[in-house]
């Protein structure tokens, strides 16, 4: 059987080939649940098991049940005979429960696999860089949700809308207090003083597999790498900006307002971290 088919791609829900959601569902209904998004290429799902990995993690942070492996490797299986190549999300929600906040007990988590085309982006985004924008919405300080990928994505949905501008890319996402934390759909790293630089996520953000990636990568190869807290200024500052998530793997930042950044040789040490 096929993946049930929308506007968006093709869709597995719970392994059946299906578009609808039950109208109580709690993914729905509050954003109770978790995602990944990732790329398929020739039918093989990068960095599969850093994300599976990833997204145990954070089902865990919210007391969900996640999914067996075995399960989303069957989804993929399926998913991938149709459509080799394209973009991967995994959802999971806690399922269907009655009217207010307090979780069903026992849950029975929705599992959700969606397979949507490739962005078209330029293949000069990744030569030439980027031109990206500081958004005016900040991020809420939430401890217990800093780190994981749920589905209550308010806030970048409300920083995405700021703009419209075709030639910016990204926004860059601040914490009330001024602190960078991400871009609206991205981690961010700057080379700073001979320092391999991302902000700390402790309160706010989202920790993506990308960044984890270089993170791991960086200190393996003995250089200094460090999580902390990073003003606007300090960005500005900085000799280089990047931008990774699991989709472009990384971006060079070329433009933000006034500042300019040219290429340096950091930007193929970058790529080496994320790809592996």
């Amino acid at each position: 059987m096929t993946a049930g088919m929308s506007g968006t791609g093709l869709i597995l829900i719970d392994g059946e080939a299906r578009e609808t959601l039950a109208v109580l569902d709690r993914g729905l209904m509050y954003g109770d649940g978790v995602f990944r998004t990732l790329r398929l290429e020739a039918g093989q799902a990068v960095w599969w098991h850093e994300h599976l990995t990833k997204l145990a993690h954070d089902c865990a942070r919210l007391g969900l049940a996640c999914p067996a492996p075995e399960l989303w490797a069957a989804d993929l299986q399926r998913l991938s005979a149709q459509r080799p190549d394209g973009v991967l999300k995994l959802v999971v929600t806690r399922g269907i429960g009655s009217r207010g906040y307090q979780p069903p007990q026992p849950a029975r988590p929705t599992r959700i696999a969606l397979l949507a085309p490739l962005p078209e982006w330029p293949a000069s985004l990744w030569q030439e860089g980027v031109a990206v924008r500081v958004c005016d919405l900040r991020l809420g300080r939430q401890p217990r949700l800093a780190g994981v990928k749920h589905l209550n994505r308010l806030e970048n949905v409300l920083a995405r809308a700021e703009w419209d501008d075709p030639d910016i890319r990204e926004g860059l996402l601040l914490a009330e207090d001024g602190r960078v934390i991400s871009g609206v759909s991205s981690n961010v790293f700057i080379w700073h003083k001979g320092e391999l630089l991302t902000p700390r996520l402790h309160d706010c953000g989202v920790a993506g597999v990308a960044r984890n990636r270089v993170l791991r990568a960086a200190a393996a190869r003995g250089m200094t790498v460090r999580e902390r807290d990073l003003t606007l200024d300090e960005l500005l500052a900085a000799e280089a900006v990047w931008l990774t998530n699991s989709l472009i793997r990384v971006w060079r930042v070329a433009r933000l307002g006034e500042r300019i950044w040219p290429q340096t040789g950091m930007d193929s040490v970058m790529r080496e971290f994320v790809d592996g």
